[in-house]
């Protein structure tokens, strides 16, 4: 991958869902705290890589992901049912932060890190929910280029390092809803609901 293809780019924006044709806002990167990324290694949904990667420092966009190209529609089958029992400490059940709502980093059989979200704490059985938390919403981001310019070998270097080291590779802000540094289906999430990171997934 020539020099041209990986691009640093850091923006700052606020990133709107659209469901059912309700506009939500849901997260934003500020100037102080942008999001960055390098262009050309998949570190950021596809669309929103090609709709910044063309433009310049100071270029202001307006543009909308569908549901479809970004997290996909909301699936009854990815919410399960898990035993309490891996959500215990020491033999206690973490109630603290085992709680409706709260977002749950877990591991597969695979070993591979997911995120699901608690929908219901029952007698026996926690309900997770591991819908990514956009998914079934088309995603509106607004806001501005901070820094666009080549990556050089130094930064290539670092995120290859830390992807091969299985880290997040999404920026010092952590990732955002956009954000987890895995697929594109939120199969693979990583940190999702931190501030910085929407294009990321």
């Amino acid at each position: 991958m020539g020099t041209l293809e990986n691009k640093y780019i850091t923006v700052a924006y606020k990133l709107y869902s659209i469901e059912n044709g309700e506009r939500d806002f849901e997260e934003e990167a500020t100037p102080e705290h942008p999001f960055q990324f390098i262009s050309g290694l998949g570190l950021t949904l596809e669309l929103f890589e090609k709709e910044v990667k063309h433009l310049q420092k100071g270029d202001k966009f307006d543009f909308t992901i569908a549901c479809a190209d970004a997290y996909g529609e909301y699936d009854d089958d990815h919410v399960i049912e898990l035993p309490k029992q891996i959500f215990e400490i020491d033999g206690k059940f973490d109630s603290e932060r085992i709680v409706e709502g709260n977002v749950i980093p877990l591991m597969t059989a695979e070993g591979q890190r997911i995120n699901g979200t608690v929908s219901e704490v029952k007698t026996d059985v926690v309900v997770m929910d591991m819908n990514h938390p956009l998914a079934g919403c088309d995603l509106n981001f607004v806001g501005e280029i901070v820094e666009s310019r080549a990556a050089t070998n130094e930064e290539l270097e670092e995120i290859v390092k830390s992807m091969s080291g299985g880290g997040c590779s999404c920026g010092s802000d952590g990732c955002g809803c956009g954000g987890g540094c895995g697929s594109q289906d939120g199969e693979d999430e990583c940190g999702c609901g931190n501030s910085g990171g929407c294009g990321c997934h």
